[in-house]
């Protein structure tokens, strides 16, 4: 029997075997999108060449001739413009980094109270979801710099809710530990105690699978992670010299100095992002069939044990994914910061593209920098997700 589709030899045309079909296709994919992206490439360079404009990235070693307001290291005007890039990203990773750890606290404490069985309280949460959920975050972000600068009172009418803690429209003031040797070994006193805690956890886990009984490893990290510190601390003679804020002038001098641009930012990033991780929480809780929580409750658990013991281990296989992509995009929305006046890497960006007139080396370099912040945190969300996934036997 022939056909049109086989040869004389009985073998089928190489065109409608879907294995090399396939191959053909993606090399000609390949082919199209390598030409398409030499043109764009040839087309731009022919431009920059016709308008003068110089190429590549040698003025990262020319004098930047800008300030900065906020820096986590030092900086002039006269550094370059690779250094002031450099303090773009540490003031992007603080704010992303110190914006993650109060949304995750923020949200999970939101999200459990939303399931709460007091109507007050499972109110006043989901009347906080929906609030900031639906108004855009840049709004937010304006609500909250205008409140800086123009509810709260200036220096010398300073609001003072706490001792040494100051809040007027040039930012939040509050006195802080004088500089001494001994913080330096209370700080790795503190990460010798994480090192214990680690330890202590994987034997008191060891021992629980083997005998039954439960370690009360909670109180006894929090020994000792207090603890460390504050031998150490005395062991040092005891420093309790403050560097408090006074006011001189027409501001405060001393302590450390929260700007308005920071604040607000920091606000807006935190209370949007955590009504979406509530959501995400709750959901992740509800997931868990009710005859777990019966179950708990049966061998004499406590609410509180339950859901640390019962619900919130089994609810993270739902929560992580979500919370991940939650995460990434409150770094990524940290680039609206622009938009209020605070310096992260976007602004400094922008200004040294303006004086430099090298836009596609600017824009690329925001890229790679968020690009690169982006897989971070997912790489290290993953791996998280992995190492809490339960093992079926």
């Amino acid at each position: 029997m022939s056909s049109q589709n086989t040869q004389p030899s009985g073998k089928v045309f190489f065109w409608y075997d879907p294995v090399k079909r396939g191959i053909i296709y993606q090399v000609f994919t390949l082919l199209a999108v390598g030409l398409l992206g030499y043109y764009l490439f040839s087309n731009v360079q022919i431009n920059l060449e016709r308008q003068s404009i110089a190429t590549g990235f040698g003025f990262l070693d020319k004098e930047s001739s800008f300030e900065i307001g906020e820096s986590l290291i030092e900086y002039s005007s006269a550094d370059t413009y690779a250094r002031a890039l450099v303090v773009g990203v540490l003031n992007t990773l603080k704010v992303s980094f110190v914006g993650i750890v109060l949304t995750v606290l923020l949200g999970t404490l939101i999200g459990i109270a939303r399931l709460s069985s007091n109507w007050l309280v499972s109110k006043i949460a989901s009347g906080y979801i929906e609030l900031f959920q639906n108004i855009p975050i840049l709004l937010q972000l304006f609500f909250f710099y205008a409140l800086f600068y123009e509810v709260f009172p200036s220096p010398r009418q300073a609001l003072n809710p706490i001792v040494g803690v100051f809040i007027t429209n040039r930012g939040i003031v509050y006195g802080v530990p004088e500089s001494h040797k001994a913080h330096g070994a209370m700080f790795v006193a503190f990460l010798v105690g994480i090192v214990i805690v680690f330890f202590l956890k994987r034997w008191a886990k060891k021992r629980q699978i083997a005998t039954g009984q439960i370690f009360p490893v909670f109180y006894t990290a929090l020994v000792i992670l207090l603890a460390l510190p504050i031998v150490t601390w005395l062991l040092y003679s005891a420093p309790t010299a403050m560097d408090v804020p006074k006011l001189s002038g027409f501001n405060f001098e001393g302590g450390v100095n929260v700007s308005p641009e920071f604040g607000a930012l920091l606000f807006g990033l935190v209370l949007y992002t955590a009504a979406f991780v509530a959501e995400i929480v709750r959901a992740g809780i509800q997931s868990i069939d009710k005859g777990q929580t019966e179950a708990a409750m049966s061998i004499g658990l406590r609410p509180g044990q339950i859901m640390k013991l019962v619900i919130l281990p089994q609810a993270l296989r739902v929560i992580v994914p979500p919370l991940t992509s939650q995460l990434l995009n409150l770094t990524k929305n940290s680039s609206l910061a622009v938009a209020i006046g605070y310096p992260d890497f976007v602004a400094v960006a922008g200004t040294s593209i303006n004086q430099t007139g090298q836009a596609i080396e600017g824009v690329a370099l925001i890229m790679v920098v968020y690009l690169t912040i982006s897989l971070s945190t997912s790489v290290f969300m993953n791996w998280y997700n992995k190492r809490i996934a339960l093992v079926e036997r």
